[in-house]
């Protein structure tokens, strides 16, 4: 009998295999030969090290189930690069992982740019080798169309070279990788239908509800984008990881267990209450998500865990100022927030330290409780770096840093410092990586400009010097230093 542990081992490994049964496995020996007679397929090229790896395997074996029998055939396979895959590997000029290419017949067709969770995966790859709309010749073909858990967009059509028919395939091609297309020219269907000469959107029944109509057709007037763009996601949408920019400010999310394969049912109760409130305000966006996939956003308000099966309610309005529902979700009090929301009646939460209580340094320390005080309303031109405690790059800088504040003491120039990743910076500074620097001129200080210059002491000064609003008492307009009077006599 096997010891526990290893009769674990065991159960683990059996469940690895099965869950990628249906991803194939291939090596410098199989790789051409098994992709020339594949239609089409989808690589992961790979290294069992690899984090980024580890986490995609599962989704990807995901995916892999899910296009089982799709038409025209996709297949998903992996190859190992540190293995039985080098020379494969090196032949297509991989250099980081995973890498995901598309082959058709074994010939390369592009890099893999789409979603990196399953649902995501298989929808664009149905949308790269299939045509941007399926052509549905009767009843049954609609009928399978529509069997989905997504939205559907169907364009029906007496004559295919309409105006309209046109432009929905147009729309069709552009958007084929985030919508599902169809169209039919066949009388029956749209005899069958009520439909001729227009474009209806279908929302699957695992979304549909009392307080929106399940199917939306194209208005008088307005374009097929129009229609998209308007109604694609319903009164309140499933917010994703892949989908996060297509919802824009005002937006209010409820956080929740979002979660339609293993709990629609209570996924759905939640969602439709907030859709029974939200759709009496038509000047805000809403979304729903999943907490545990947008934890960061939850830390972003101060939230660390989610206590209850409750949604957390928090918004954003459109100067991106912060949010937060503090009352336990209810009918009554999402109400409220919702009005006090846009009568500008509540308070914008705001993610900040504690205000330093000597900030007599040569470089100030700026915090979001204090940055109005600091950069906006100071009367000074301002040097401000945003960086992370973690950071090595704005470790190597903070001596340089620290030294320019001392040589720029006694200017009009102030150099200040903050930790983006414990503060909320304000528009319209923007931080995507660190540190981040701005120059903001005292009399200009609503256009900062980012800074671009070297990170040496005399990069900085220079700079400085050149662009301070007033000329500098130890250096001239070049960043040389000046002489004192007792230096000249």
């Amino acid at each position: 009998m096997l010891p526990k542990y290893l009769a674990f081992l065991f159960l683990v490994l059996v469940t690895v295999l099965a869950e990628e049964k249906d991803v194939l496995e291939l090596t410098d020996e199989t790789f051409s030969h098994e992709l020339d007679r594949l239609e089409n397929t989808l690589v992961m090229f790979y290294a069992p090290w690899c984090g980024h790896c580890k986490r995609l395997k599962p989704e990807y074996a995901k995916a892999a189930e899910l296009l089982l029998g799709n038409d025209p055939a996709i297949t998903l396979a992996k190859v190992d690069c540190t293995e039985s895959g080098k020379e494969t590997c090196n032949k297509h000029s991989v250099s980081g992982y995973p890498t995901l290419k598309i082959f058709s017949k074994g010939d390369f067709v592009s890099d893999y740019n789409g979603p990196r969770e399953a649902a995501g995966i298989a929808k664009y790859m149905k949308a790269q080798v299939g045509p941007a709309s399926k052509e549905l010749t009767g009843e049954d073909c609609l009928k399978s169309f529509l069997d989905s858990d997504t939205v559907g967009v169907v364009g029906f059509f007496e004559k295919e070279d309409s105006a309209l028919a046109q432009s929905f395939h147009t729309v069709s091609k552009k958007l084929k990788e985030k919508v599902r297309f169809a169209h039919t020219t066949a009388k029956s269907l749209m005899e069958k239908e009520g439909h001729k000469n227009t474009v209806v959107l279908y929302r699957p029944k695992i979304l549909q509800n009392k307080f929106e109509p399940n199917t939306v057709e194209l208005e008088p007037g307005t374009t097929v984008q129009d229609l998209i763009d308007k109604h694609y996601f319903g009164i309140a949408g499933i917010r994703t990881r892949d989908n996060i920019g297509e919802f824009k400010n005002p937006l209010v999310v409820a956080y929740y267990a979002v979660d339609y394969v293993k709990n629609p049912k209570n996924t759905n109760y939640w969602r439709n209450r907030i859709i029974k409130v939200a759709k009496d305000f038509p000047k805000l966006n809403f979304a729903i998500s999943s907490k545990d996939d947008f934890q960061h956003e939850l830390n972003d308000f101060g939230i660390d865990f989610v206590k209850g099966d409750k949604p957390i309610v928090l918004a954003r309005n459109a100067k991106n100022q912060k949010f937060a529902m503090k009352e336990d979700f209810s009918v009554g009090t999402f109400e409220t927030f919702l009005k006090d929301l846009e009568a500008g009646a509540l308070e914008p939460y705001l993610k900040s330290e504690e205000i330093p209580e000597d900030n007599s340094g040569p470089v100030k320390v700026a915090v979001a409780k204090n940055f109005d005080e600091l950069i906006i309303n100071s009367g000074k031109d301002t040097l401000i770096e945003f960086y992370a405690p973690w950071c090595g790059h704005c470790k190597k800088l903070a001596p340089i840093y620290d030294e320019l504040g001392e040589k720029l003491a006694d200017e009009d120039v102030d150099i200040v410092k903050m930790d983006a990743t414990a503060n909320d910076v304000p528009e319209p500074y923007q931080v995507f990586g660190f540190p981040t620097l701005y120059w903001a001129p005292k009399d200009a200080k609503d256009k900062p400009v980012k800074y671009e210059g070297g990170r040496g002491i005399d990069d900085f000064i220079k700079y400085i010097a050149k662009h301070a609003t007033d000329e500098l008492k130890g250096f001239d307009r070049k960043g040389k230093p000046v002489k004192s009077k007792n230096e000249e006599l």
